[in-house]
């Protein structure tokens, strides 16, 4: 009984801190540092807009809630679409998607990006009721081979993806402050859709760090938001 008890624990703290997928891997053995695998994945990179000015402006203990407010959102709005929390960074969100075939995958991950923006717009209103700080998020898709595993030293490791499709994902968050938008994909993530009802393209840009120049896509706006953009 006390075994039993103690394995639920154990399973229930390592699945909270590290993920599901993750947790569940490291409790069935894979601990071994080096040790790792390639995967086809949907990757999700998502920050914060204006975190640091936010900082700037609110007391300290209003941060914690701020950010819990927001990660409450987007990780539970992540993992009911099938995807796996695979690192918090700060503000930072890093999350991948896996399935039978990478469209699969991509539309897990678009179902999970349009559930957040409507959550989290309902979340802002109910904030700025209240006077307390609200902001949007920036959110970059892309699709690509990853190497998940445990990476680092004998005292410490992590069980984490790396690769170019990584850094790319990054870049393309990065690029919703230039481009003025709050969710940009890929080229890869856009063809594993087709057909893509819905996202329309933003134009040609290079990424830093990215060899190729390539089209990125957002979602379309509804009529009536652009109605409402016009009007003000």
């Amino acid at each position: 009984m006390k075994s039993a008890t103690l394995g639920r624990i154990a399973k229930t703290l390592v699945e909270t801190y590290l993920g599901r997928d993750p947790g569940k891997r490291i409790l069935e053995g894979s601990i071994t540092r080096g040790k790792s695998t390639s995967i086809e994945a949907a990757l999700w990179f998502s920050d914060l807009r204006g975190y640091t000015h936010i900082c700037d402006r609110v007391q300290p203990n209003e941060i914690i809630p701020f950010l819990n407010d927001y990660a409450e959102i987007v990780i539970s709005t992540i993992c009911d679409e099938g995807g796996d929390v695979i690192k918090l960074i700060g503000d930072g969100t890093l999350a991948m998607f896996t399935a039978g075939d990478r469209s699969s995958a991509c539309r897990s991950a678009l179902s999970a990006a349009r559930k957040t923006m409507q959550r989290i717009g309902e979340m802002k209103q109910r904030r700025a009721a209240s006077n307390l700080p609200e902001t949007d998020i920036y959110l970059g898709l892309h699709i690509g081979e990853v190497v998940y595993g445990n990476f680092g030293s004998r005292e410490r490791l992590d069980f984490t993806v790396v690769g170019p499709a990584v850094n790319e994902v990054s870049r393309i968050a990065g690029m919703c402050r230039l481009v003025d938008q709050p969710i940009l994909m890929s080229s890869a993530f856009h063809d594993a859709l087709v057909p893509a009802p819905g996202l329309v393209s933003v134009g040609r840009y290079a990424l830093r760090g990215v060899g190729n120049a390539q089209h990125l896509y957002t979602l379309e706006r509804p009529a009536n938001a652009e109605r409402s953009a016009a009007a003000e």
